[in-house]
């Protein structure tokens, strides 16, 4: 599964919720989906506002994490 690291970031650079909310100025269900992992998607241009916020690249605003299954791999 992809996950998207706002919350992570947000952590790092010691800036709130509220605060991305302000910088984004999208619809705050979308926010709270975007930022909670719980959007199946995210637009190219979202990712790039991202990126100018955080000074980071997509790489940065991203993880794998491996869903574990029943000892399959």
């Amino acid at each position: 599964m992809i996950r998207l690291r706002v919350l992570d970031l947000l952590q790092e650079k010691k800036k709130t919720k509220y605060w991305l909310y302000m910088q984004l100025g999208m619809r705050y269900q979308n926010f709270s989906n975007m930022i909670n992992n719980k959007t199946k998607s995210i637009r190219y241009d979202r990712i790039e506002v991202l990126c100018q916020i955080f000074d980071c690249s997509p790489n940065d605003l991203f993880e794998i994490r491996r869903e574990e299954s029943d000892g399959e791999v």
